[in-house]
């Protein structure tokens, strides 16, 4: 069988700083596209009762996942709070082979590795449309005492200093409108939501100011 059978799979790579909605979103793109597959990541983390190994993460121990960085086997890969995170070579290149599309939800710093081992992946960075929607987000999950949450605040907006790197932006004000735009970046029709569009240099000014 040839590779021209089927097109190789395009890989989408979906950045946002906490609290922009990013989650919501990508699960609401892959409802309606059946062929948008999801690359699930490695990592040390320990596993939570409610999540199952191979469907939520890959889960290994320290020593393997320190082993697949020496192999090179992550196309991109990061420490968060102790716990490595990576996402498998092998897995991608296989999935794009086979003319999978792909999603990989990945921070600004994977965004960086990615971009230089797959310059061809396509990369869009969700904005919150202010920096006080982002916070009563934050606050809304109820969750997390006012550290954590002052914490997760300016960790948002060290991650969105990043946004210009990115091909295409996408401000989550209105979740209807943020998904028919991602939905046309998929399309190939997001030429309007390029990250260098006019305008939108000001937006994120006031958003970090």
């Amino acid at each position: 069988m040839s590779g021209s059978d089927h097109p190789r799979g395009r890989l989408f790579v979906i950045a946002a700083p906490s609290g922009a909605g990013k989650t919501s979103l990508v699960r609401a793109l892959m409802e309606h596209h059946r062929n948008l597959g999801f690359s699930v990541s490695f990592t040390t983390r320990p596993r939570r009762p409610t999540e199952v190994d191979g469907r939520d993460y890959h889960f290994v121990s320290r020593d393997q996942f320190d082993q697949m960085v020496r192999a090179g086997e992550f196309v991109e890969h990061a420490d968060v709070f102790g716990n490595g995170y990576g996402t498998g070579r092998a897995q991608v290149e296989q999935a794009l082979a086979a003319g999978q599309d792909l999603i990989l939800e990945i921070d600004w710093q994977g965004a960086r590795q990615v971009r230089e081992q797959l310059p061809e992946a396509i990369d869009i960075f969700i904005l919150p449309p202010s920096r006080a929607a982002l916070e009563r987000r934050l606050k809304g999950r109820g969750t997390d005492s006012p550290e954590v949450i002052a914490r997760r605040l300016s960790e948002s907006v060290a991650e969105m200093l990043h946004w210009a790197e990115f091909r295409y932006v996408v401000v989550n004000d209105d979740f209807t409108r943020a998904l028919a735009e991602l939905e046309s970046i998929v399309a190939g029709t997001g030429a309007a939501l390029r990250s260098d569009r006019p305008g939108l240099g000001q937006f994120a000014e006031g958003l970090l100011a």
